[in-house]
């Protein structure tokens, strides 16, 4: 049995993000939309947005908690006090799993603030397996890790991005949040085939999707949030679906926060692809 049914992991349609500016609306007004995703931190770290916020946006909608501090690639210890509250939050809004990145975020108690690539190597995925079995068996939920985009990469480095992931998740026995557009991105910038990536993914282990814009510099693309979901993501999101099935999509839109109607027709887009590959969205509870 694969992971998503083991966890009965639920296949919630496609969300966005609770970012203020759609705060009162959402609240207020409860537009249509299958789920959201929260950051965690903002509730966790001083100063936090009240949790009362979301408990009322759980009152609505399935809530999703995703994080972008844990750090899970680093050597610093883990920090406990940051799960302990990571796991009463969880609890609070009733999440049905959470995520966090693959990367590493700073050393030696110097947090940088960025999403950082870790180096493919056996050794990497060792330390990463067992911090991410510690991490779920301290939240109790299933918990995901998510490919970040990346600008460099390292000269020590002795496999694919897609089998360093693929292989955490099936030895840490923990699910993927397969970012499309972060994909993308670092094909584009490292020159590999986006393609052998997806087709390379474990089917059962992907239980959520992440689609969002980028901003293209040239040389390099940038993930950066703040634009409509270009047509090469939305033809790799296609290709996902065809291979692992129905699972939970999120549009990210975090700079250059457009209106809510333009977000949430984003999110019908995402939909459309959906009813286009026999996946009709179900009614989120």
């Amino acid at each position: 049995m694969g992971y998503r049914d083991r966890f009965q992991i639920p296949d919630l349609g496609v969300g966005v993000g609770f970012r203020a500016p759609h705060h009162a609306k959402v609240l207020g007004e409860t537009p249509p939309m299958d789920w959201f995703e929260v950051i965690s931190d903002n509730y966790l770290l001083e100063p936090p947005i009240p949790v009362s916020k979301v408990e009322r946006l759980r009152d609505k909608y399935r809530v999703v908690p995703h994080g972008v501090s844990m750090s899970i690639g680093s050597s610093d210890p883990l920090d406990r006090d940051y799960l302990a509250r990571l796991k009463r939050f969880v609890r609070r809004i009733d999440a049905p799993w959470c995520s966090d990145h693959l990367c590493w975020t700073g050393v030696d108690g110097v947090v940088i603030n960025d999403l950082l690539p870790m180096p493919y190597t056996k050794e990497a995925i060792a330390h990463v397996v067992e911090r991410v079995k510690h991490v779920q068996s301290t939240l109790e939920v299933p918990f995901s890790i998510e490919n970040v985009s990346s600008y460099m990469t390292y000269r020590a480095s002795t496999m694919t991005e897609w089998e360093f992931l693929g292989e955490i998740a099936e030895r840490a026995d923990c699910g993927i949040l397969f970012d499309v557009n972060n994909v993308f991105v670092s094909a584009h910038n490292h020159g590999f085939d986006a393609n052998e990536y997806v087709d390379a993914m474990p089917v059962d282990r992907v239980v959520q999707v992440h689609l969002a814009g980028h901003t293209n510099k040239g040389k390099y693309l940038l993930d950066t949030h703040s634009d409509h979901v270009r047509g090469e993501v939305w033809a790799l999101y296609r290709r996902t679906l065809r291979r692992v099935g129905r699972v939970s999509t999120l549009i990210e839109w975090d700079e250059d926060i457009p209106e809510w109607d333009v977000l949430a027709a984003e999110a019908e887009k995402a939909r459309d692809v959906r009813r286009e590959e026999g996946m009709p969205w179900p009614k989120a509870s």
